[in-house]
């Protein structure tokens, strides 16, 4: 068998309102709120760096204006820190603009993530790619993407990751009917998918996570989708689609998930970053545990 193509680039679709943390976001985009001390989107963006790939294509849209300036260079802010002295600081800001390749193209209308990903469609070209999205922060000793680029690499289909929810929480998730593929016990062969059923019609509970690896025929599948729920593409009516015509896998990946697109979410996530820093953990905990609660 041919060996699949190598993944190089990630697109992020970051054109959404963020409209669950307003007032925040009224003036900045959700992808730019800080996490400890580094956006949300830059932890994203250091999975997909750690994971070899070489290139990203964030999809933007109005008010998103930050996200292109933090990867950009700042001069200024480099001059005003070397003059300072304040060189590790330096560093930290240099290693943002260098640390890969970043293309930016628009969504002029927001009408859902399969819609966002057919936007990037020219700069991915005919080759397999990754979306990944910044609401779901993974941490790993393996980032999550390498584990599903492995996968890709021995199967050569479309992957999708998954995670097992709670039944009371699974009609937020679009959901995965599998029959487990090979003897890891985390790979599945996937003869359906369902977008946010309820908790009794649900086909299992592996939950489909913010990250995919998938062929540049779903493209044309993602065009020929009809809009769904609220007049939006879904990416999964287009996987529904693709599934007719080869085989696509869910991932049970290793790590742990924080839904940083929801508020309690994002506040456990910059509780447990806080307490794995070397500066802060320490007099973080100590803190915690002061509290009388």
């Amino acid at each position: 068998m041919k060996a699949p193509q190598k993944i190089r680039k990630a697109v992020f679709p970051a054109a959404g309102l963020g409209t669950r943390f307003l007032p925040a976001t009224k003036a900045q985009p959700k992808e730019m709120l800080p996490l400890v001390d580094k956006p949300i989107i830059q932890y994203v963006i250091e999975e997909a760096v750690a994971s070899g790939l070489t290139a990203i294509i964030i999809v933007t849209g109005k008010g998103k204006n930050a996200i292109e300036d933090h990867f950009d260079v700042s001069y200024e802010l480099e001059r005003h820190l070397a003059q300072r002295g304040q060189m590790d600081v330096l560093e930290q800001v240099r290693a943002i603009s260098t640390m890969i390749s970043v293309s930016y193209v628009r969504q002029g209308e927001q009408l859902g993530l399969g819609h966002a990903v057919l936007q990037a469609r020219d700069l991915v070209g005919d080759e397999p790619f990754a979306v990944m999205l910044g609401d779901d922060i993974i941490d790993s000793a393996v980032p999550c993407m390498r584990q599903m680029m492995n996968v890709f690499e021995s199967y050569g289909g479309p992957v999708i990751a998954v995670q097992k929810v709670p039944r009371d929480e699974i009609s937020a998730y679009g959901v995965i009917d599998g029959v487990p593929e090979g003897d890891s016990g985390r790979l599945f062969r996937i003869r359906d998918m369902v977008e946010k059923p309820g908790e009794e019609k649900a086909p299992s509970d592996l939950a489909i996570i913010g990250r995919y690896i998938l062929t540049p025929d779903i493209f044309d599948e993602i065009e020929n989708t009809e809009r769904g729920l609220g007049g939006e593409i879904q990416l999964t009516d287009g996987l529904r689609q693709l599934k007719q015509r080869r085989t696509l896998y869910g991932y049970q990946f290793e790590g742990v998930r924080h839904d940083a697109g929801n508020k309690l979410g994002f506040l456990k996530a910059t509780v447990e970053f806080a307490l794995k820093r070397a500066d802060l953990g320490g007099p973080f905990r100590d803190y915690l545990k002061s509290l009388h609660l």
